[in-house]
This record gives C-alpha cells, structure tokens and sequence, in this order.
C-alpha cells in the first residue's frame, strides 16, 4: 500500500526521465504527457513556441513548467514552491552526474544524456521559514534535439 501512496504523490512531480522524455520530443507531445501527469495548460502559443503549464498539488504547493522551443531544442523551466520537486530533480539525476557546482546562489548540473540544470533557491513572499520558491532551469545539451 506504501507503494501505490508514494507513487500517488509523485504524479505531478517531474523526474530525470520525464525531463528526458521532454526534451528528446516535439513541444506538442509535452501537451498529452504533462496532461497525462494532471497539469492543465495555462499558455499555449503556436507562433512563438512557447507553452506553460501548471498543477496545484496537496496542501497548496504548486508547479508551474514553461517550454520553450528554439528551432529543435528545446528549454524547461520549473518554478515550483514544491520542496519535494526539488528534491526529486536532485536526486533522479545524481546517477547520472558529469559535474557539479555552485556559483553565487545559483546550484549547477552538469548531467549525461541531458545537459545543464540550473537551480535557484528564494525565500517565499511573504516569508515562511518553512517554505521556499525554486527555480530549476534545464538547458539540453547540443546534441538533443527534438523529434518532428
């Protein structure tokens, strides 16, 4: 029974795999995979190639992911209140580490198969010792192109 409430509450958190599966694919497969996972679409702009999706999850925290798609790679950027989507980041991609480091506040990845992963950490507004706003930023690698 463990099982089935862990994986409950993971469903709208994003994982390594999810990322990869994003990135290796067209923008408008992140339409059906993101609802799947039970985030609505809040933008979806076919001229710019911009999408933004979100999902409130329980007890108030919330992910917000926005795609944006540059010729055929493709960005992601998470802002979440979430502390167990950060974690999760943190640690589906710790087996795959190249490198890691931290510049001013700002954590970075370096992950195989992937690319960068920026992470930013702020106090919430207004302040809650017991919460905090982060900001993950995954820049594919080079070579990762999407699918047409």
């Amino acid at each position: 029974m463990f099982s089935t409430l862990s994986g409950f509450s993971q469903k709208g958190l994003i994982s390594y795999e999810d990322i990869k599966y994003l990135l290796n694919n067209n923008i408008h497969y992140a339409d059906t995979f993101l609802v799947a996972k039970g985030y609505t679409i809040t933008k979806k702009d076919n001229g710019t190639k911009n999408r933004k999706y979100n999902i409130i999850m329980q007890g108030g925290t919330q992910n917000t992911i926005s795609l944006r798609a540059d010729g055929k790679r493709l960005f992601i950027e998470i802002e979440t209140n979430e502390v167990n989507q950060y974690n999760l980041v943190r640690e589906s991609v710790s087996q795959y580490l190249i490198k890691d480091g931290m510049v001013a506040d700002i954590q970075s990845y370096a992950v195989k198969e992937l690319g960068n992963i920026y992470i930013s950490i702020t106090d919430t507004v207004p302040y809650d010792a017991l919460k905090k706003d982060y900001d993950i930023q995954i820049v594919g690698d080079k070579h990762i192109t999407a699918y047409n």
